[in-house]
């Protein structure tokens, strides 16, 4: 569901009651007369979708984590906040840039929308930028030419399954973070689409090296192992990018993650 399109309908109907009621209606109803049911039910709504509107387009936006794919950053029913402007600001519905600010680095959490599918919004942690050549064989993670360091930082517990996985650290551009591997699971599953570009990338049974085409972006989950991502279906497109997330700002099961991430 396009909720930013549909909030868009909400705030025109609205605006054009608005409008109507400040500019034609009012001035012909009786002094003390209640409002007709189209202002009280329309138009005094306009105000707050406008602002509702603005901030959700040019500001911060909700997002609820779907899936387990950036455990252990960030879990299923996370609520995370989003900067829309911390990438440049774009038009709302239509996604176009209209002006630059900031590109996105190694180590962000992104929002985007998924390649294949633009009405769903993704996840992940960008890995590769723009001309970067990424390599992921054996489970080790190589950036033109130089294998990403990494340390041991225990086993973590998954809440909602009874095994745990290999967690490990490591620094992306000026991020430290954590991610998962399990040491039973395969380096690589293939389970390759169709994207475009794909001549970019070339695949072997331990692994897959991937050249990342200009204006494009190189994606992971950091539970590396329970993760579609750039691996999978490919690039993320400049003009696919939503925002870069922030802070978890609620989560029913657990109130202390409140204000926390990486």
């Amino acid at each position: 569901m396009n909720f930013a399109l549909i909030l868009f309908v909400l705030l025109v109907a609205t605006g054009v009651l608005w409008a109507a009621d400040k500019l034609y209606a009012r001035k012909r109803r009786t002094h003390g007369a209640a409002d007709p049911w189209w202002v009280e039910y329309g138009a005094s709504f306009f105000p707050v979708i406008l602002a509702v509107f603005f901030l959700r387009s040019f500001l911060v936006e909700p997002f609820k984590i779907p899936s387990g794919s950036m455990i252990p950053t960030l879990l299923v029913g996370d609520y995370i906040l989003v900067n829309k402007f911390t990438y440049g600001i774009r038009l709302p519905v239509i996604n176009k840039k209209i002006v630059d600010m900031n590109d996105p680095q190694r180590g962000d959490v992104m929002v985007f929308r998924y390649p294949e599918n633009p009405s769903l919004d993704y996840i992940k942690r960008v890995v590769g930028l723009p001309g970067d050549t990424v390599e992921y064989f054996g489970k080790r993670l190589t950036i033109n030419g130089q294998q990403v360091a990494t340390a041991a930082a225990g086993e973590y517990l998954h809440r909602d399954r009874l095994y745990a996985s290999e967690q490990y650290s490591e620094r992306l551009g000026p991020v430290t973070h954590f991610f998962l591997n399990d040491g039973d699971k395969p380096p690589f599953v293939p389970q390759i689409k169709r994207f475009p570009q794909r001549e970019k990338c070339t695949y072997t049974s331990s692994g897959v090296r991937c050249t990342v085409p200009e204006g494009h972006y190189f994606v992971m989950g950091d539970n590396r192992d329970d993760s579609s991502d750039s691996r999978v279906w490919g690039f993320v497109p400049e003009e696919n990018i939503v925002g870069k997330a922030f802070m978890i700002w609620f989560n029913f099961s657990d109130l202390g993650r409140i204000g926390a991430f990486d």
